[in-house]
């Protein structure tokens, strides 16, 4: 059973992975294989984004 502090942590997550894409799109239409490129280089690396985190956020 996940705990408070695990959804609410997960909704932090992914209102930030949605903030990225759009900030991403903003610059450029873009399909889903450059957002996840684009946002791995603007972390340096540090943040990886798999499509099956980065597509239902589209």
């Amino acid at each position: 059973m996940a705990t408070r502090l695990d959804r609410e942590t997960a909704a932090i997550l992914q209102g930030t992975l949605d903030m990225l894409v759009l900030r991403a799109l903003q610059l450029e239409p873009m399909h889903g294989w450059g957002i996840t490129e684009r946002i791995e280089q603007w972390s340096e690396e540090v943040l990886c984004v798999g499509q099956g985190t980065l597509y239902p956020a589209l």
